[in-house]
């Protein structure tokens, strides 16, 4: 395969301009960045006011998507095709080093750009509904009471075509000048993870209800980016 088709290309967009060596443009950095979360950030300009809306998403391929109602002032702005750039961040620790200037933290982000669509197709619409579900809960759907015609109307879906992407990663942990690891001053890196807690049964279940084996990947203890990728690759096999 050529670098294109294993990267997305690079702009004065995108590119990474400081420390470019913690950028990343192929689509396997990108992908796993993106599939490891639920929340991203969504900017947007709506006559000339910037925006930024936290939302859950999901990828499909090079294709990102997004609800919300149906009245939400950011899908209304962005149904007309408009340009957005969609980010996740992951902070993986913090950085205290011998002096405040090289005090920092480990991260891996991505920025994404395209243009939004309103999905308006029908087929597309049928299949985001039943994937705003069971991409981070797989197969869960099946089980669930069908949705109301008038939920659906109130619902709304967003789409964008990945047009440009870059990952930035740092991972370097205590980073400080050579002179100063000489210091009596203490320095550590503080790792940051988000780990599943115990689950909460509803207190009003039915009797004999139990919890299904597909949310198996959910257990206590473990990281919320390793089940989410995990319950990425069972909806997505092919990825």
């Amino acid at each position: 395969m050529s670098q294109s088709e294993n990267s997305y290309p690079t702009s004065a967009r995108n590119k990474v301009k400081r420390l470019h060596e913690r950028g990343f443009y192929d689509r396997a950095t990108v992908h796993g960045i993106l599939d490891s979360s639920m929340l991203c950030h969504v900017s947007y300009v709506i006559d000339g006011q910037p925006y930024c809306t936290p939302t859950f998403f999901w990828r499909e391929g090079t294709k990102l998507y997004w609800h919300g109602s149906s009245a939400s002032r950011m899908l209304r702005n962005q149904a007309g095709g408009e340009r957005v750039c969609l980010t996740v961040a992951h902070l993986d620790s913090l950085v205290l080093a011998r002096c405040g200037f090289n005090h920092s933290a480990d991260y891996r982000a991505v920025m994404a750009f395209g243009t939004a669509y309103l999905v308006t197709d029908p087929e597309e619409k049928e299949r985001a509904v039943i994937a705003m579900v069971d991409r981070f809960f797989p197969d869960r759907t099946a089980g669930l009471r069908a949705s109301h015609a008038q939920e659906i109307k109130a619902t709304s879906f967003i789409a964008m075509e990945i047009e440009e992407a870059s990952a930035k990663i740092r991972a370097k942990g205590v980073g400080d000048d050579e002179e100063d690891y000489a210091l009596p001053i203490y320095a550590e890196r503080i790792p940051v993870r988000t780990v599943l807690g115990a689950p909460e049964p509803c207190p009003r279940l039915r009797e004999g209800v139990s919890r299904p084996a597909t949310l198996n990947g959910y257990s206590e203890g473990r990281l919320l980016e390793d089940a989410l990728r995990h319950a990425y690759f069972v909806r997505y096999p092919n990825g």
